[in-house]
């Protein structure tokens, strides 16, 4: 059972720094544009060695290469929608470390003996958190490749997701796995109780 539960803290740590990093780094999507090559993340994006904050009114001109008078006409809804997918993608991101960062708590929880708690439900609620952070990163990392695929990686030629983006699958990997480890703690500890109550 603590074999059980230490694999799942570790699979929650690297998980949850892989996702801080994810988060907070700025490789997502990497592009040429203008001739040189450019990144963006969740917060910035980065050309020719200087950063810009990831806001509408920035990156409209450079996403949006139209006429004039059609991009007046379509830039308004266009940059709403880009502008709401990145807040999704933030939101989901910032959920799921934080569940996960719960869950590590919960987890090392599951290791002590308080009285006003049984070890099982400890366990068990490291277990949910996990896989609510799980599910948060999912959406997030859905959302992200949606809208690329249909939408932004159309507006450049040679692109390509990033590091950052793929750290991001990684750590849905490892809060997933964290969260089959706590459950199968929590599993082995009733059929051990089961077992020693009769």
């Amino acid at each position: 059972m603590y074999s059980f539960m230490g694999g799942g803290l570790f699979c929650a740590i690297i998980g949850n720094i892989l996702i801080v990093v994810s988060t907070a780094t700025d490789y997502w999507m990497q592009y040429r544009l203008s001739g040189s090559y450019a990144h963006q993340g969740l917060w910035r994006y980065c050309m020719a060695n200087k950063c810009y904050m990831q806001t509408a009114s920035i990156g409209a001109p450079k996403l949006f290469p139209w006429s004039h008078k059609m991009a007046s006409e379509i830039t308004g809804a266009v940059l709403w929608f880009v502008q709401a997918y990145w807040n999704a993608t933030r939101a989901f991101m910032i959920l799921s470390g934080m569940a996960c960062f719960a869950g590590i708590m919960a987890g090392i929880l599951s290791f002590t003996n308080f009285s006003a708690f049984e070890r099982f439900s400890r366990s068990f609620a490291a277990g949910i958190l996990f896989f609510i952070s799980t599910l948060f990163v999912l959406l997030a990392m859905a959302i992200y490749t949606g809208v690329t695929l249909s939408f932004l990686g159309k507006r450049f030629g040679d692109w390509r997701f990033s590091w950052s983006y793929i750290l991001g699958w990684v750590a849905m990997l490892m809060t997933f796995f964290a969260g089959i480890f706590y459950m199968c703690a929590h599993r082995m500890y009733e059929s051990r109780r089961v077992v020693g109550s009769r």
